[in-house]
């Protein structure tokens, strides 16, 4: 995507020596050049995957500030007659009223167990286009529905690129009933003894949960509430995890008390990187095209 910017014409008189003889007429030097902003590249991200919607498309729609541009796209193009027979799953209760908000037409993965194609962001993607997610706290749902789709298409900007999930130094998020929640915080502890720099706590409903930190009294806060009715536990991870993601998955699903985590593995069909010099899709074998 070409940088945004906008630049001053040269708006001299004709004959300005006839005018102010004394005077001397200066070009108007150029305006400085803007770099997009991160929503706008976001954006730019978004319309790009909405590209692929067609008509009679059953649609996972995601979460989030990324996955708001495309809800609203879609919703464009609904009103204008571009697409028909659309139909969408959203994956969170704030995504369900973003979406009727726009006009799309909303249905469950009960009446739709296969869907078309899903589209949402992340918040970090590494090089194999593994994703962590859930930092809004919608990561069952998301699992859900993008593990349903026949495609699943991810949109980030670049600051979401990372060497190893984790290594942002922000929050992995696993999902754990509120019953024992202590118990189950405990043994995520246990599993990750020994590894440099790791750290959990309990996202509490005051947490910023872009943030690497959270208070000393974080014990003492109200329990931030999925839409699940689930309690969030937040790993951190200094340098990122290292080892084999899938063998790390397995060992926390297997803790009791645990509902699912953030790390969406071999999910992603493709990612929509936008870039202060272009957008570049990405799949497995590295970056498809551009633009």
């Amino acid at each position: 995507m070409p940088a945004a910017c906008s630049r001053a014409l040269d708006m001299a008189l004709p004959l300005p020596h006839l005018l102010h003889p004394a005077v001397a007429v200066a070009p108007a030097p150029p305006s400085p050049i803007t770099a997009p902003s991160q929503d706008e590249l976001k954006r730019v991200a978004a319309h790009r995957a909405v590209e692929q919607v067609e008509s009679g498309m059953v649609l996972g729609l995601g979460t989030g500030s990324t996955a708001a541009h495309a809800l609203d796209r879609i919703g464009d193009l609904i009103l204008r007659g571009e697409l028909r027979d659309i139909v969408g799953i959203p994956t969170s209760e704030w995504a369900a009223a973003r979406a009727a908000s726009a006009g799309i037409p909303l249905t469950d993965l009960n009446a739709h167990p296969v869907i078309d194609l899903s589209i949402d962001g992340a918040d970090e993607v590494d090089p194999a286009l593994n994703l962590v997610k859930g930092r809004g706290g919608s990561l069952l749902r998301e699992k859900m529905v993008e593990g349903a789709s026949r495609r699943f298409v991810v949109i980030v900007d670049e600051s979401k690129l990372v060497p190893r999930l984790g290594a942002s130094g922000l929050a992995i998020p696993v999902e754990v009933i509120p019953f024992g929640w202590a118990l189950t915080l405990r043994r995520l502890q246990s599993l990750f003894d020994g590894v440099p720099g790791f750290n959990l706590k309990l996202r509490t409903a005051a947490t910023n949960a872009k943030a690497s930190t959270f208070g000393e009294n974080w014990s003492d806060l109200d329990p931030f509430v999925t839409d699940n009715k689930n309690y969030i536990v937040d790993l951190f991870f200094e340098n990122g995890i290292h080892g084999d993601l899938n063998r790390i998955s397995d060992e926390i699903l297997r803790i009791t008390g645990v509902v699912e985590h953030g790390m969406f593995l071999g999910l992603a069909s493709s990612v929509i990187v936008a870039r202060t010099e272009g957008v570049v899709v990405m799949n497995k074998e590295g970056i498809s095209n551009g633009i």
